[in-house]
């Protein structure tokens, strides 16, 4: 008799795993961070890796995202040739079902970030469907799934390169890594994919983001296979590039590094690196027909005991007294808890913006920049007596190119994001002697803490991607570039990759 799975159990196994990644880390991964937090030297990498592990326990606590971005979901099915199905949908129509219904549950509603029409008119699906699934056929009687929300943070830190068979795959990637910066939310996990062909190489360093880190156990038993040797060497190698916990500088980038192979034509070399960021979310079940799957709760015991507070020495602002002077008056690497209003903004927000500057029309009502800070933020909508949701920061470099346009035309003097900043939004910064200012990715939760009230102000059409005017009450942030073009993003790693260099052993 074949294993019959239901169109129920499958969708609500979907809909369950995608609930539950949303607020439980996989328990390897704040080991092995907890781990590095007990390591770590630089004090704005330690302080970063706290907010995280501290906002890590509070989400497994309040059931709530880890991070705003609720991510993309993928699925890698494998189905045994023996199972029969009770349904009446396709396999994607039901893992699209399954997504549907975890993103809009109301007890944990979470961010849909998924567009349609992805050239032109991106429209938000509202549901974060559909999701991307693959399929392969094997032996059995079961259905296996792993499934992933990977956060666009991290994923638009892909790389691909067709290499020579006779290029050094080390090389490549220490040259890469550095050029991915840090939006992708280090320390985390790299997954590589060698060999096959473009796609496959690609799908090889996604799947094997599914695995857990290993690094420590792998060390102390030492490699057993050349591509385990390569794991460790390309592990110790990156970590000496000192860029550290976001981008700040430290011993940890990367907290592990996964590689899986595939035979590949002789004339070719595909590789692929694919990063995982803080918000790693990812499970593993398996369906036998006997109903829906269950999943391991993870204890709050499991947590290191690691929990962040404001820096004693952090400056206190006032967002509704800000003046360019006191903007000047900072210095990169400050630590401040900002009280007060501020704007929100993201890439669509921007380019609304943009097109009223274009059309000679006024910026809608309420939306007034002058003298103020904007959060480039995406929150998700609140729960029960929240003000809003988790409301971390966002990859600031996206919004590069309308940095010169802000702060010249809407009177802006400050921005809040993630990660660095490129060369077009650094000069901007220097030229109107505006700063920067980084709040910790990862640590959404723990930043929405801090947010009394909120409103959306224009845009509402957008969803997630609105203008908000939120009030917030000692909100940690760095100042990542002051007005004098200092940065601690190239600051940072240049010293830790000094001070890696002295060290006896890595």
């Amino acid at each position: 008799m074949p294993t019959t799975i239901r169109q129920d159990d499958f969708i609500q196994s979907i809909a369950d795993a995608l609930q539950h990644i949303s607020y439980y880390h996989p328990l390897d991964y704040i080991h092995a961070l907890g781990a590095a937090y007990e390591r770590e030297e630089s004090p704005a990498a330690k302080d970063a890796i706290a907010q995280i592990l501290t906002n890590s326990r509070m989400c497994a606590e309040g059931q709530r995202p880890i991070c705003q971005d609720t991510g993309s979901v993928v699925v890698f099915l494998k189905v045994g040739m023996a199972v029969r199905w009770e349904t009446t949908r396709s396999i994607q129509e039901m893992v699209d079902e399954g997504v549907r219904r975890a993103y809009l549950l109301p007890e944990n509603i979470l961010r849909a970030s998924i567009v349609a029409d992805a050239a032109f008119t991106r429209r938000n699906t509202r549901d974060n469907t559909p999701a991307v699934v693959h399929v392969e056929l094997v032996p059995g009687e079961t259905v296996e799934v792993k499934l992933a929300a990977k956060g666009g943070g991290s994923e638009n830190k892909a790389k691909f390169a067709m290499l020579n068979p006779s290029d050094s795959i080390v090389d490549w990637v220490l040259k890469t890594v550095p050029l991915m910066g840090a939006g992708w939310c280090p320390p985390g996990m790299l997954g590589i994919g060698i060999g096959g062909s473009a796609e496959k190489a690609m799908l090889l360093a996604k799947e094997s983001l599914m695995e857990h880190i290993d690094m420590a156990q792998l060390k102390a038993r030492g490699p057993q296979s050349r591509i385990e040797e390569l794991r460790i060497e390309l592990h110790d190698k990156i970590n000496a590039l000192g860029i550290g916990a976001q981008g700040l500088g430290g011993l940890s980038t990367v907290l592990d590094v996964k590689i899986w192979d595939f035979p590949t034509h002789a004339a070719s070399k595909p590789i692929a690196m694919i990063p995982n960021c803080a918000a790693t979310r990812h499970a593993h079940f398996t369906l036998d027909g006997s109903g829906v799957a269950q999943l391991p709760i993870p204890r709050l015991e499991d947590w290191p005991a690691v929990t962040w507070r404001p820096d004693a020495n952090a400056t206190r602002v006032n967002l509704d007294t800000l003046t360019r002077a006191e903007v000047e008056s900072w210095t990169a690497g400050d630590r401040l808890l900002l009280s007060g209003r501020m704007l929100t903004g993201r890439d669509a927000a921007h380019k609304r913006i943009a097109d009223c500057f274009a059309k000679g029309e006024p910026l809608p009502e309420g939306v007034d920049f002058t003298n103020r800070v904007i959060y480039y933020v995406g929150p998700v909508d609140p729960v029960r007596d929240e003000a809003v949701g988790p409301a971390g920061p966002t990859t600031a470099t996206r919004m590069d190119k309308f940095t010169e346009m802000m702060l010249d035309k809407t009177g802006l003097i400050a921005m809040v994001g993630k990660a660095e900043r490129g060369p077009t939004g650094l000069e901007a910064i220097r030229k109107h002697r505006a700063a920067y200012l980084m709040a910790v990715g990862g640590a959404a939760y723990l930043v929405s803490k801090a947010i009394r009230k909120s409103r959306v102000v224009a845009f509402a059409d957008l969803g997630m991607e609105a203008i908000y005017e939120f009030e917030v009450e000692e909100m940690p942030v760095t100042v990542a570039v002051d007005a004098s073009g200092r940065n601690v993003h190239e600051e940072g790693p240049k010293e830790w990759q000094q001070r890696i260099r002295a060290l006896p052993v890595l």
